[in-house]
């Protein structure tokens, strides 16, 4: 299983990145962090991207509730980096990170 979340990783990092880079060099806004109220707006432009956006934000919550809980009780070594990958790259590629480190604790061999 960990090569197939080490996989997902990738794939989750890479698909949604396509867009970000693609925005980026359309407007400026580099990473969407460069300015932050324009990517703010943009999110919530129409009734179907709130949407999705709040459904995502929702997800995000729950990963890091979950994921603490779990690094806590699997006593993992630098699982907050997961965090910080999640709230760079997205959580499509920081979900399938955090997987491969708490099935890497779990199962080290």
């Amino acid at each position: 299983m960990k090569r197939k979340y080490l996989f997902l990783t990738i794939i989750g990092t890479i698909l949604p990145n396509i867009f970000v880079t693609l925005e980026s060099i359309n407007s400026g806004n580099y990473l969407l962090y460069a300015d932050p109220l324009a990517t703010f707006s943009g999110m919530f432009v129409n009734n179907i991207s709130a949407a999705f956006v709040t459904d995502l934000l929702f997800i995000v919550v729950l990963f890091l509730v979950w994921s603490y809980k779990e690094a806590r009780k699997h006593q993992m070594k630098n699982w907050v980096w997961t965090w910080v990958y999640a709230f760079a790259f997205g959580i499509a590629g920081g979900l399938p990170l955090f997987l491969y480190l708490r099935e890497k604790s779990i199962s080290p061999s």
